[in-house]
């Protein structure tokens, strides 16, 4: 891959990575406020295990499936046959989105009590009131399902025409619409933010799903896009989209199986855990979507332009060096969370409602969360190009493998060696590692080679680049913090900030020392905007 392409691609990553920055921020506030006026105990659990259903038909189908799917072709349509062409699809594809998802809708409204009742929930019926809250407040969050397909079918348009900052930024529009319209009908249910208020937080959820919408529309009739009602699904690229979206609906349905049967068992382990898990996970898809989301969606478009055309090279290239970043980016990530947990959580989460035993079991999670972290990212580069690639088969049969891999370290990890809560995170880590392990023998094969030499040199000097990193994590913990919980709010976030910001530091100098070349790749588009800006000032002058 050419020097200018790199860093291209390097540019582009990092503008969503900002703008994903910026949403899982605003994710994290959300949980914030959640957790300060509602704690982690009965009444958010029931909203947690009622979000999930929605939750899992947007990992399923919107985020993932249709995302892929959708992408895959329609950036095929644009490279092969133009963009009208491209935008007659885009019509008969969301004309039927809104038709299917209307009827998913409605028939979640109905089964809620079946599904969280039988399926997410069933440990719930054990304490009075817990389920029937559950089931109310599945039904009203139902309808997020719709808002949000339409919302992947726009970020998947915007990308496949190169604009990747507003579809990255719209989920923060989910979020605002979610804390404020959750938290201000919250207020207005029940001003002291009991289980009534509950209610307003699930209103809150459909106001931030029609936000992340509409703000991407602006953008898409910019570049071209004028949607009509198209019921001729009979059409050559829609029946392509569901063709791939058959074994992508297979594929991330055993992923929400693993969730589901995380659920499952979280719901047997009392008040609590499932809320611990959810905020824990919350802080591990911040560099989820930073880095890995944020490559993957660069990375998706590129490939498939690359499988169109049938240029072998730049598609193994591009693969391989998004993969080699992904680790770059989340591996000293995963150390800072094993050792930075506790203070992270204390810093972020503990007020209100949400205690110092809390923060404890949730930064316990954290950690073993954080195992997998790596291969979550990779996963999220690598699953997609297989669809791009017409090899849709092969992420199916390895997510198959997952389930019962998951099932098996669940029990042996939460009842067998009594780890509870932690066992499910560990589990979940490690079956990321090994679904990465599986799908990237299967994509070399494929792609008669990945670089492997240079992925292995690589993860070599991430592990030298680590070792700083982790010595200033233990040594902040040990020597330089004192205690953290008799400190305020300020002095708490400085000392916090300070050692992430110095680890951090350690860690990038380390690697550029090393001349990891992706670390190069940053610094030249840095430097190029450091002359760029010098020379702008200079022309003003």
């Amino acid at each position: 891959m050419s020097q200018a392409r790199r860093s291209t691609s390097t540019k582009a990553a990092g503008i969503v990575g900002i703008a994903v920055m910026c949403s899982r921020l605003l994710g994290l506030v959300r949980e914030l406020v959640f957790a300060a006026l509602f704690g982690a105990g009965y009444k958010m659990d029931a909203f947690v295990a009622a979000f999930r259903a929605p939750n899992l038909l947007r990992d399923l189908f919107a985020e993932g499936a249709l995302s892929t799917a959708f992408v895959t072709t329609f950036s095929k349509k644009i490279e092969l046959e133009g963009d009208q062409a491209a935008w007659d699809l885009a019509s008969k594809v969301a004309t039927l989105t809104v038709v299917f998802m209307s009827l998913v809708t409605l028939l979640g409204i109905w089964l809620a009590p079946v599904l969280m009742g039988e399926v997410l929930a069933r440990g719930f019926a054990e304490e009075p009131g817990k389920l029937e809250l559950t089931i109310w407040l599945t039904r009203i969050m139902f309808p997020f399902i719709l808002m949000v397909s339409l919302a992947a079918l726009a970020m998947g348009m915007l990308n496949a025409k190169d604009r990747f900052g507003v579809p990255a930024i719209a989920s923060s529009f989910f979020n605002l619409g979610s804390i404020v319209g959750g938290a201000g009908l919250g207020y207005w249910f029940d001003p002291t933010f009991g289980e009534k208020a509950l209610t307003g937080l699930a209103l809150g959820t459909l106001i931030g799903g029609f936000l992340q919408f509409a703000v991407q529309m602006p953008s898409l009739y910019q570049v071209g896009f004028r949607f009509r009602p198209d019921f001729w699904w009979k059409d050559e690229g829609v029946r392509k989209i569901l063709q791939l979206m058959g074994p992508a609906v297979v594929a991330a349905s055993a992923v929400q199986v693993n969730v589901m049967v995380n659920g499952l068992f979280a719901s047997y382990l009392g008040n609590g855990p499932m809320s611990w898990l959810n905020y824990a996970f919350r802080l591990m898809q911040l560099p989820i979507g930073v880095f890995g989301v944020a490559i993957g969606t660069v990375t998706l478009p590129a490939v498939a332009r690359f499988a169109a055309k049938g240029d072998a090279v730049e598609l193994r290239d591009t693969l391989a060096r998004a993969i080699r970043l992904a680790f770059l980016l989340t591996i000293p990530c995963a150390v800072g969370l094993i050792f930075f947990g506790e203070p992270i959580i204390s810093l972020i989460f503990e007020r209100g409602r949400f205690e110092q035993v809390d923060t404890v079991a949730t930064a316990a999670a954290l950690r073993f969360y954080a195992v997998g972290l790596a291969g979550y990212a990779a996963i999220k580069v690598l699953a997609p190009a297989f669809y791009a690639m017409d090899k849709r088969w092969a992420p199916m049969m390895v997510s198959f493998l997952s389930i019962g891999t998951n099932l098996v370290l669940n029990w042996i990890f939460t009842f067998t060696l009594g780890w509870g809560h932690k066992g499910l995170a560990f589990s979940t880590g490690l079956v990321a590692i090994i679904n990465f392990a599986i799908l990237y023998g299967m994509m070399a094969k494929h792609a008669s080679g990945l670089h492997t030499r240079a992925l292995a040199l690589t993860l070599l000097k991430i592990g030298l680049a680590a070792a700083p990193l982790a010595a200033i994590c233990w040594a902040s913990q040990n020597y330089l913090w004192p205690d953290l919980a008799a400190l305020g709010l300020g002095k708490k976030a400085g000392f916090v900030f300070a050692s992430i910001a110095a680890a951090g530091g350690a860690f990038f100098l380390m690697a550029y020392l090393l001349r990891i070349e992706e670390v190069d790749d940053l610094v030249s588009i840095f430097r190029r905007r450091l002359r760029r800006g010098q020379t702008d000032r200079t022309g003003e002058k």
